[in-house]
This record gives C-alpha cells, sequence and structure tokens, in this order.
C-alpha cells in the first residue's frame, strides 16, 4: 500500500511540478557554473548505496559532507544557494528517487554515504529496513539540529508507528514546515 500510495503521489507531483521544476533547473544553470542536479551517493533500504538527485545549491567541489560539519558552508553556496535550502525547493529531483524506488515519501532521511556513525546506529536498531524518504518524523522535529542519537530515536520510533495515516501526518507537518522555513539548515 505504501508502494502505491508514494508512486500515486510521486506521479501527481511531477505532473504539477513540472514547471516549477523546469524553472529552477534553468535557475541554478544560469546563476553559476555546473550541471542543475547534484548526485548524491546515499545509503538506502539494507545499507545499499544509491545516487539521489537533488538541485545543486552548492558550488561544484564542495566536500561531500554533511553541510553542517563544513566550517563555513555560507563560502560553498551558489548565489541561488540560499534560496533553494529555505524553500526545499532543491529537494524536488528526488520525486524520481521516489519513482525509482530507492526512496518513500516518508522515512529516514538518507544519510550521505561516510556518515558512518549515523548508519552504525540505524543498523543496530532496525532502522536500515526501512526505505528512506523525502521526509520523516526525525525531520519534523528538529531536523539538523538534531544530535544523531536523537534522530535515530525519531527513526524507530517512526519505524513502530509507521501507517498510511501516520505517514500523511507527517507529510502535512513536513508541509507546515517549509512553509515556515523551520529546522533549515543554510
Amino acid at each position: 500500500m505504501k508502494r502505491l500510495f508514494d508512486l500515486v503521489l510521486a506521479l501527481c507531483a511531477a505532473v504539477v511540478l513540472a514547471l516549477p521544476i523546469v524553472l529552477v533547473a534553468l535557475a541554478v544553470r544560469l546563476t553559476s557554473k555546473g550541471p542543475a542536479l547534484y548526485w548524491s551517493e546515499r545509503v538506502g533500504r539494507g545499507n545499499r548505496i544509491f545516487r539521489m538527485p537533488k538541485f545543486r545549491s552548492m558550488r561544484v567541489g564542495t566536500p561531500a559532507m554533511a553541510t553542517h560539519l563544513l566550517t563555513d558552508p555560507k563560502v560553498y553556496l551558489t548565489p541561488i544557494g540560499p534560496f533553494l535550502r529555505k524553500t526545499s525547493l532543491d529537494e524536488l529531483p528526488q520525486l524520481w528517487s521516489i519513482l525509482a524506488g530507492d526512496m518513500s515519501f516518508v522515512g529516514p532521511r538518507p544519510a550521505l554515504f561516510n556518515q558512518d556513525d549515523l548508519i552504525a546506529l540505524r543498523t543496530k536498531f532496525g532502522v536500515d529496513t526501512l526505505v528512506p524518504g523525502l521526509t520523516g518524523w526525525a525531520q519534523v522535529n528538529g531536523r539538523d539540529e538534531l544530535p544523531i542519537p536523537e534522530k535515530v530515536r525519531l527513526d524507530v520510533e517512526y519505524m513502530q508507528r509507521q501507517s498510511l495515516l501516520f505517514d500523511i501526518r507527517v507529510l502535512w507537518m513536513t508541509f507546515v514546515k517549509v512553509l515556515r522555513r523551520d529546522g533549515v539548515a543554510h
């Protein structure tokens, strides 16, 4: 049921968001050197590596690490990078990952391939059995501000409470947070 929900919602979103996706891609290309998309190596279900697309908000050559670990992330942002991140428009290409089955709308956010501490803790508690999500319970309860053990605790709570209604609740909470721009890393 979850996969069917993801497919139907992703197809509808892709149709509705087709023009904004094209416009954002053009804006990225016109305001900085390099491709519109950045393909990030992420850890998926069963700790399998997959490539997840995002609109590029950072300059080409930025180190592949979590933004909050960069010494001065603002140095690496493209001219429209802050806007893309504040509005979460940089996440739109992940509809492709949902359609491909690498991601779901709701689940734990996919870890970067080099976030060994997060991957190990998720594996210890069985969170690695879940399909990662565009958004998740940890995302709506603190996002980038959460320490890793708290993020994993929320991922485990999601795993235990997982249902279509709970996913709809998380999606609604995400929508509200995006509108308010809560918890967004710059």
